[in-house]
């Protein structure tokens, strides 16, 4: 599945029409990841920015609620446990589901019961406990990310394919995303929070039936077979280590260059994140507006974004994408600045919002499918664990200080100027990405230039 390993001496494919491309969004295992891609997607903001907005209604502390979105530190470390996930089965599941989907199915049912406890207990009940439910939840999502990022790489049949499941999962994570920033908003208003996370609970039974549908891949399971077994001293290195190893081997100099490039891409959504929704709320906008603006202009931005993103990366390639990504990205996180001087005006923040949705939706799209490209079969969960995480764990560690970030400048330029400086230093540290991946590009070009003289020679 690696790019890097992908040799000009081989024939190359021909590319897919548009047609072609569409005619393939018929198939079964599409609407399968449209499903998984609902599920995984689902849990995110449960534990980060939309819970952020239930603390602040809560009177809690914006350093706190920066604090507490550590929680999603369990998506970061997540390859700790991934090879487990590779090699075994989900305990009880796994005899009658097989190992992908046994895991499936065991994630989603914790994460329910998890999104439950939260919804039955809330902030009332203190936060350490709600928080503790959170990280329950997010352990319980990461070891889902794991598994359907397995399902997805080793289920596609070629690397277009692999663009359009990776669309596909976009898609359906970015309903998710919508459902549980925009439509629990104006759930919240009307009914309450503790009966919008049981809400939620309950609609994560759509990804257990996809994993019910779902089939097993099998195109992974003779590399799996051939492995010394797990208990084993070899079995365990193997699992621990070879995947690191592989990888490193593939990709030789260039994959710690990959690996930075890959950490450094998501920090301005991730650094912004915590404080989107306590600055709406400081704004003074209502749910219900919120609620409105991401269920129209951001969903119709998203889509877009999704759609353009997956056809960019079937039809210029992965570097191409990463880059034009890599430029949106920043300026639409600063441009959350020109909110804090135009007092939340509609027309404003219908642009922001779209901006915003179309930048994230296509910047992700192009981030999964370049890193789904470069693992390789018998490692597939471990290796595409190890990618995410190095893309998460950054970012994820920088957005606990973003709340004590504006606060910390609120005294000397009062709150919504801290607010407009906080989005455009997020937005700026999206620009060493941009640099590494123009020089990955222009490695992978020469790498391959090098390798089509030596294969004419």
């Amino acid at each position: 599945m690696s790019e890097a390993s992908t040799t000009p001496a081989a024939a190359k494919p021909r590319k897919r029409t548009t047609l072609e491309v569409l005619a393939q969004l018929r198939q079964p295992k599409v609407a399968v990841m449209l499903a998984l891609g609902f599920g995984s997607g689902l849990p995110f903001l449960l534990t980060g920015n939309t819970f952020g907005y239930w603390l602040r209604e809560e009177g809690t502390t914006l350093k706190a609620i920066g604090f507490l979105s550590w929680v999603g530190l369990a998506y970061s470390f997540k390859y700790l446990w991934a090879p487990l996930v590779d090699r075994i089965d989900a305990p009880v599941l796994g005899f009658w589901f097989g190992r992908r989907r046994s895991w499936m199915i065991f994630s989603q049912i914790l994460v329910a019961l998890g999104l439950l406890a939260m919804a039955v207990s809330g902030p009332g009940a203190g936060l350490a406990l709600v928080g503790a439910f959170a990280l329950v939840v997010a352990f319980s999502s990461a070891t889902q990310d794991i598994v359907v990022d397995a399902w997805r790489i080793e289920a596609a049949d070629d690397s277009e394919e692999l663009g359009l499941l990776s669309s596909a999962y976009q898609l359906g994570y970015r309903a998710a995303l919508l459902a549980t920033d925009a439509l629990i908003l104006a759930s919240a208003q009307h009914f309450g929070w503790n009966l919008s996370y049981g809400l939620a609970a309950a609609a994560m039974t759509i990804a257990i039936f996809a994993s019910f549908r779902a089939m097993e891949p099998a195109q992974a399971e003779s590399v799996l077979a051939a492995k010394a077994p797990l208990w084993t001293p070899r079995g365990l290195f193997d699992s621990v280590i070879g995947p690191f190893i592989a990888f490193f081997k593939t990709h030789r100099e260039l994959g710690v260059l990959m690996l930075l490039a890959v950490a450094l891409y998501r920090i301005p959504d991730f650094v912004m994140g915590p404080m989107a929704n306590p600055y709406y709320h400081d704004l003074g906008l209502t749910k219900d507006m919120v609620a409105l603006v991401r269920g129209t202009t951001g969903l119709a931005a998203a889509l877009i974004g999704i759609a353009v993103g997956g056809f960019s990366a079937i039809r210029l390639g992965f570097f191409p994408t990463l880059i034009i990504g890599a430029i949106l990205q920043p300026i639409a996180v600063a441009a959350f600045a020109i909110l804090a001087y135009t007092g939340g005006d509609w027309i404003v923040f219908n642009a922001v919002m779209a901006g915003d949705n179309f930048a994230m939706a296509y910047a992700g799209v192009a981030l999964v499918t370049y890193m789904s490209s470069l693992t390789g079969l018998g490692y597939t969960a471990t290796q595409y664990a190890l990618l995410s995480s190095t893309y998460a764990i950054l970012g994820k560690f920088l957005k606990g200080f973003s709340g004590a970030v504006v606060e910390g400048l609120t005294p000397a330029h009062g709150l919504m100027p801290a607010y407009a400086i906080f989005f455009i230093g997020a937005g700026l540290v999206g620009v060493p990405a941009l640099i590494l991946f123009l020089i990955l590009a222009r490695a992978h070009g020469k790498m391959i230039a090098r390798q089509e003289a030596e294969a004419a020679a």
